[in-house]
């Protein structure tokens, strides 16, 4: 993974949800720094020499992980299109509750908190928009009203004694990632995956070591960038169906060729939804449903951010380009299959 020089001091920084591609990859470059990472999540992660295992929903075992460090990188999440909202308020607003407190009394100082531009996107297209103020009330789907709400209570806890930054990384992908990534893959090579609207919706995207870096200048660039919230992107717009395609091009995968129209999908997954919800309740999927209204509000609808303010505030560039990243992926699966 490549990496900005960094010359902060060497720091003791908890990494939460390290067992997750973002988190790994973040822990990585830190050690790469040379900073001391210790790793919370639930399962044991890569190359971690000082962990500790648990939920955000145990006390002890964040006060275990918070004791002894100096700033929080905070990536665990539940992330879902679907499921049950207590299930989101239990890890991401009350798990967040929770890393924040126990983070002011093991007296650390800086505070990022990962987030997602979900959280102000209302199902409208957004074209150069800014980051936008986080709304529980109007963001669409249980992941994104719930990271909101933390997003806010967690901003709200700013102070010069106790620094916090959100950052919002938009769509991020790479080698290894099972989130996006594997099910275009999956579902392309089963026929299973249309394209919205032709696919014609400009979306931007953040490679996974765009992601990396700029979530550890957040942590850097404290000083500046507390008490804001900061949108993360590779900065190249693409239309959905042509990045799509290069995903399924690098995985070996036939683009998809059946279009549906953005208003029956939308549709269609507010049904399949509840529909799958209520067969989670009882023990019948355990998979993602193939759309929900917000995953085909997403792939149909622009939504593309000016990145002039994160440049500027975290003093950052995106390193790896779109092409670079497919390339980079492409050569991950010809690995994979040797």
């Amino acid at each position: 993974m490549s990496s900005n020089p960094t010359s902060s001091p060497v720091r003791r920084v908890l990494v939460t949800g390290a067992s997750g591609m973002l988190g790994r990859a973040v822990a990585e470059l830190l050690r790469t720094q040379g900073h001391h990472v210790r790793t919370f999540q639930r399962r044991p992660s890569q190359g971690a020499t000082d962990e500790v295992l648990g939920s955000l929903t145990d006390s002890h075992a964040v006060n275990q992980a918070t004791a002894g460090m100096d700033a929080v990188i905070h990536l665990a999440a539940k992330v879902s299109f679907t499921g049950a909202w207590q299930d989101f308020v239990d890890t991401n607003i009350s798990g967040t509750k929770t890393l924040l407190e126990a983070s002011k009394a093991a007296g650390i100082k800086d505070f990022v908190f990962v987030s997602s531009p979900s959280v102000a996107h209302f199902g409208e297209p957004l074209a150069g928009a800014a980051a936008g103020a986080a709304d529980p009330g109007r963001a669409r789907g249980n992941y994104a009203r719930s990271k909101a709400a933390a997003e806010l209570n967690a901003l709200a806890q700013d102070s010069a004694d106790f620094r916090v930054a959100a950052i919002r990384p938009h769509v991020v992908w790479g080698p290894g990632d099972t989130q996006l990534v594997e099910r275009v893959i999956q579902r392309a090579k089963a026929g299973r995956l249309p394209l919205l609207d032709n696919g014609v919706a400009l979306i931007d995207t953040t490679y996974i070591d765009n992601a990396a870096t700029a979530i550890v200048r957040g942590l850097e660039r404290m000083e500046f960038a507390h008490g804001r919230a900061l949108v993360v992107t590779n900065g190249e717009p693409r239309p959905v169906g042509e990045l799509i395609a290069g995903i399924c091009q690098a995985g070996g995968a036939p683009a998809p060729r059946l279009n549906v129209p953005g208003w029956l999908a939308r549709g269609a997954g507010s049904v399949i939804e509840r529909v799958w919800l209520a067969a989670s309740a009882k023990d019948l999927v355990h998979d993602e449903p193939p759309m929900t209204r917000f995953l085909a509000e997403q792939l149909s609808t622009a939504h593309w951010f000016d990145q002039r303010e994160t440049h500027e505030i975290l003093d950052w560039e995106p390193e790896i380009t779109i092409a670079e990243g497919l390339q980079r992926l492409a050569s991950h699966y010809v690995e994979k299959v040797r």
